[in-house]
């Protein structure tokens, strides 16, 4: 006679209590960038090109003197300041962004030594979707009992690897996509909640397109050496392959909690040009009215781009609302993550 066993206990919920995010605070127009590049370019940039191409009027742009670590310890305070928890209240810092302050230590470090505390401190990298994964690894830190409370934090200044002058047609095809960035910074408090919570996280991963696109300086392939050191990418082949990968995983998302457009409060999705974003519209069905757009007046903000959006709409969510985050990668790599406002 098999006899079941008895239900062991439910597993605790694990929320976003505390959300911050920060902007420089100068303002480049995409016409002043156009302008700049031309000038010292052996090409003829049409006017208005950048802006056409993009869909992006401006965005913002770190001070020399301002880091990866800076905006995000700016949004670090936020955060912390939102749930009413204090640095030395955290024990898993995590800096998880595509931009660093330096190859090593951890920029996690720089960041905590400014806000106190002694968490156990590293960084987390996965192109655009570090945020989101940096999110997923402190969860699962707090369910495996390695912490209890996680700061999550991304600094991005994608502008800094802007190429600053072309020198050809086939140059500026590879470049372009680098002309998209904006600077941004975004945390979140990782820690159990009573209700609600981060309930679905999903991935999709296809590695052999790792060199579509990327910054491929400062390791050991190419150590030194200005060449490597801005982005070179082919945008049509990585729209491409996030078409062929995106909707199935949100068809899984769909299956797996029985829940449609119509259940989320709001959809966020990392946005790289808006008409990329329009392309998303049309492939997936999103309501518009449920995006929050952000990348024609702050452009590409990287792995930033989902936390300033989070920040942006949080102030108009309620107990029980739902939000479905799209993270798209280099790499290439598509994740979701659906929580549940407590």
């Amino acid at each position: 006679m098999n006899v079941a066993s008895p239900p062991g206990p439910p597993t605790p919920r694990i929320g976003i209590t505390g959300i911050g995010a920060s902007l420089p605070d100068r303002v480049l127009d995409t016409s002043e960038l156009q302008d700049r590049i031309a000038r010292t370019s052996a090409i003829t940039l049409p006017g208005g090109l950048f802006a056409r191409m993009t869909g992006i009027s401006h965005r913002r742009v770190a001070r020399d003197d301002e880091y990866a670590s800076t905006l995000a310890v700016r949004a670090a305070r936020q955060a912390l300041t939102a749930a009413d928890r204090r640095p030395d209240e955290v024990d898993l810092l995590l800096f998880a962004s595509a931009s660093r302050d330096l190859v090593e230590p951890a920029t996690a470090h720089i960041v905590q030594a400014e806000l106190g505390g002694r968490a156990h401190a590293l960084d987390v990298t996965n192109a655009c979707n570090s945020f989101l994964n940096g999110i997923d690894l402190a969860r699962s830190a707090i369910l495996a009992g390695r912490a209890t409370r996680a700061l999550v934090v991304t600094g991005e200044t994608p502008t800094r690897v802007m190429r600053p002058t072309l020198t050809g047609l086939a140059q500026a095809r590879t470049a372009f996509a680098g002309y998209t960035f904006g600077d941004g910074g975004a945390a979140v408090l990782v820690e159990p909640v009573d209700r609600g919570g981060i309930v679905d996280v999903d991935t999709e991963t296809r590695s052999e397109h790792w060199s579509v696109g990327g910054i491929f300086g400062g390791g050991s392939r190419h150590p030194r050496g200005d060449e490597h050191t801005y982005f070179h990418g082919d945008g049509h082949s990585l729209r491409s392959v996030f078409e062929q990968v995106g909707t199935a995983i949100l068809d899984r998302v769909r299956h797996r909690t029985g829940w449609d457009w119509a259940d989320y409060e709001r959809v966020l999705v990392h946005q790289v040009s808006l008409p990329y974003l329009e392309r998303f519209i049309e492939i997936t069905g999103v309501p518009k009215d449920k995006l929050e757009v952000t990348v024609d007046e702050l452009g590409n903000l990287a792995s930033a781009t989902l936390g300033v959006q989070l920040a942006r709409v949080d102030a108009g969510l309620r107990t029980g609302d739902r939000v479905l985050a799209i993270g798209l990668g280099g790499g290439i790599s598509v994740m979701t993550m659906v929580w549940e406002k407590s």
